[in-house]
């Protein structure tokens, strides 16, 4: 039964983050390539609850259907989805299992959206633009980070303390 509820869970995390994803799609951000990333929450939320493991699951299935639902499976925006989704999956779980007694959720969802923008610029840089200026972007960016980090770990914070009063949430790392 207690693997039942586990699985339960983590597909409710995943269905979570790729409604998110389609609707994040339609809220107007303040540059047409910037995104809030507020699927992130869910990542993040998956990391602490289950583990790294269960949280690049949370991203990879996200990317992979919710590009499929909304029509950009396979263009530049799946593999610019997929890379720094990745990459920032991994540096907040292993942020999280190394850093945590000196980070708070929102110090680890900064560090995620700093490593999600620097991946996905430097996509951006190998397979389409071919020009160091691309780099110029990136304060905008970063600044940018913050402010997603920011508000995206301060969601994950109070999203991981609501879930953890079900009985079946585990905070134990499975990864």
């Amino acid at each position: 039964m207690r693997r039942i509820k586990r699985n339960a869970m983590v597909s409710s995390l995943v269905a979570m983050s790729i409604v998110i994803h389609s609707v994040e799609m339609f809220i107007p951000s303040p540059l047409p390539w910037l995104r809030f990333g507020f699927a992130n929450i869910i990542v993040l939320t998956a990391i602490a609850m289950f583990g790294l493991r269960v949280g690049l699951m949370v991203t990879i299935l996200r990317v992979f259907l919710g590009t499929i639902l909304m029509g950009t499976f396979l263009t530049p925006a799946f593999f610019l989805g997929m890379g720094g989704g990745i990459g920032s999956t991994l540096v907040m779980g292993l942020a999280y299992r190394k850093l945590k007694p000196y980070f708070s959720l929102v110090g680890i969802s900064v560090m995620g959206a700093y490593t999600h923008n620097i991946v996905q610029l430097t996509i951006v840089y190998l397979l389409f633009i071919r020009h160091s200026e691309v780099f110029y972007i990136l304060p905008v960016l970063l600044l940018f980070g913050i402010l997603t980090g920011i508000l995206n770990g301060v969601a994950a914070t109070y999203l991981t303390t609501y879930m953890a009063r079900f009985s079946f949430a585990q905070f134990e790392s499975t990864s």
